[in-house]
Parts: structure tokens; C-alpha cells; sequence
């Protein structure tokens, strides 16, 4: 078994074809055929089945690929630090951000960064925390932002600590008030982001810490959307500080029992983390805001 004809076996269990593998690791099809083909043999074990449209793994397979998905991203980080020994690579940081925080908090440290490293490439995903955390460990990504929580297979840092605010306009009933209690805020229509977002997620643990079934009346995980319904008075949110500080619609009231949201950048653990993204969380680091 070599690593040639692993990456290739990998890569067509990811793809479940043997077309589509080639044409992402620019071969011909029958190369690709042949290199699994000799693998089978030389392991006396049939790993894939093959159907008239569709490729999926035996048993054997499935143990393999889980093997495979280890091995590869080891080579591919003894290769990168090698090669970075060497000065042969430009550097280049992908990093995951919800969108909350990729809107409201991100762009001037973005910006920021790549004045200091204008050499770097600097790549960035959306998605919600859930994703960001399985393109971590798939080695898809880079960095990501999580919840402040201890994550079995990432290594974090904490670098953001901000408080969750109710969201209202300024005709609501809670505009006359200094907090806003669970129980009062249960009891609205509630404009939220979908599940799989970190701010979602903290609701959703608050509503089953109460025993309140929420009374979720849109979801979406678009931040000017959800901003647009509360100010037409269809509904209330919560939303971190920021999201508000330039909204004069908008009132962002404290819950009476402070809500704190911390937020971590984080990488696989036992992963090699490149020059280039070490100087990413060293800069992100240098700006943290954590908040008592």
C-alpha cells in the first residue's frame, strides 16, 4: 500500500465516483480504476462496491477510509512543515467565521492582518459553528471559530467574550424596560437563526434549561433579515451587542440574568498549524476582547 494509491481510494469513497475522483485529481479515469484495483489485490480485500452509477464502500472499505482519512492528513502536515522548513510554500490561512461574527467583528481584523502579511493568502467560509467544527477535523479547514467550550479533538484559544442582548423595536413593551427576564422572553415570537449556529445553540439551551418550548416564529441565517422583521415588529431576537450599535431602530436589552457568549479560534488537535496560521491567531489573539 502506498500513499498514491491511498489518496486515490480516499478520494473516491469521499466522491462515490470514479469519474468524479479523476477529474479532481486530474487523471484519467482507468489510471484511477487500475491504482484502486492493484490496492484491492495487493490487500487480498474487496473495498469498494461498484455499481452502474454509483461507488460505495464494502465493510473492509469503511475501516480503510477511516484509516486513510488519518494517514493523509498526517502526510499532508509532515509535507507542509517540511516544506516550510525550506521557505517553498506561500503562506495561506483558511478560516472558518459565522456570519454574525464575519459581518460585524471580523472585517477590520481581516483587513488588519493582511496589511501586516500582505504575502499571506487568506481564505474565510461561512457557516455555523457545527459546520466549521467538521471542516476542522475533516483537515478542510485550517481555523475556525467555535464555542468557547472544550472541543474533544481541537485544540482553542478564548479570544472573544460578549454578552447576548434581547433585540426589540422601539415600539415593544420591552422598550420601557432595563432587563428582560427568560420567562418574558419565551413568551414572544422569536425571529432566530437556524440551528447549528453557536447563538442558536445557546438559545435553544436556555429554552430546555427552563422547560420552555420556544415559540419560533421565522428562522434564517440572515443577519439583516432577522434585524428588518424585528424592526417591523413581527417579532423579537436576541443578538450580540455589535449586531445593534449602529441600528437606532433597534434596542438591545440585557437579560436579568446576564447571558455571556465566549468564542474560540480553534485547529485540529495534534495538527501541524502553519507559520502563516500561527500568525493568524497570534494577530486575533492580540486583539481579543474578553469581557468580565
Amino acid at each position: 500500500m502506498d500513499l498514491k494509491q491511498l489518496r486515490y481510494f480516499y478520494t473516491v469513497a469521499n466522491l462515490g465516483s470514479f469519474t468524479k475522483a479523476a477529474e479532481q485529481l486530474h487523471l484519467a479515469q482507468p489510471a484511477v480504476s487500475m491504482s484502486i484495483r492493484k490496492l484491492e489485490q495487493s490487500l487480498d480485500l474487496t473495498l469498494l462496491h461498484r455499481q452502474d452509477r454509483a461507488v460505495t464502500l464494502t465493510d473492509e472499505g469503511e475501516r480503510l477510509y477511516r484509516h486513510a482519512h488519518r494517514i493523509l492528513q498526517a502526510a499532508d502536515d509532515a509535507l507542509l512543515e517540511m516544506q516550510e522548513l525550506k521557505g517553498l510554500t506561500r503562506g495561506e490561512v483558511r478560516v472558518g467565521i459565522p456570519s454574525m461574527l464575519g459581518s460585524y467583528y471580523f472585517p477590520p481584523i481581516l483587513m488588519a492582518f493582511r496589511h501586516r502579511y500582505p504575502e499571506l493568502n487568506l481564505s474565510v467560509v461561512e457557516g455555523g459553528t457545527r459546520y466549521i467544527k467538521q471542516l476542522l477535523e475533516q483537515g478542510e479547514l485550517d481555523l475556525g471559530i467555535v464555542d468557547g467550550r472544550r472541543h474533544e479533538r481541537l485544540e482553542s484559544q478564548v479570544f472573544l467574550r460578549e454578552q447576548m442582548k434581547v433585540v426589540c423595536n422601539r415600539d415593544h413593551p420591552f422598550s420601557v424596560q432595563q432587563q428582560v427576564s427568560l420567562d418574558q422572553f419565551f413568551a414572544e415570537e422569536l425571529v432566530m437563526l437556524k440551528e447549528g449556529y453557536f447563538h442558536r445553540k445557546v438559545v435553544d439551551e436556555l429554552a430546555h434549561n427552563a422547560r420552555i418550548s420556544p415559540n419560533i416564529g421565522f428562522e434564517t441565517n440572515l443577519i439583516p433579515l432577522i434585524k428588518s422583521i424585528v424592526k417591523q415588529g413581527f417579532g423579537i431576537s436576541t443578538l450580540l451587542g455589535m449586531v445593534t450599535d449602529d441600528e437606532p431602530e433597534l434596542l438591545a436589552i440585557p437579560f436579568s440574568e446576564p447571558v455571556w457568549l465566549d468564542l474560540s479560534i480553534a485547529w485540529r488537535k495534534e495538527g501541524y498549524l502553519s507559520r502563516a496560521n500561527r500568525a493568524f491567531v497570534d494577530f486575533l489573539m492580540e486583539h481579543a476582547e474578553l469581557k468580565q
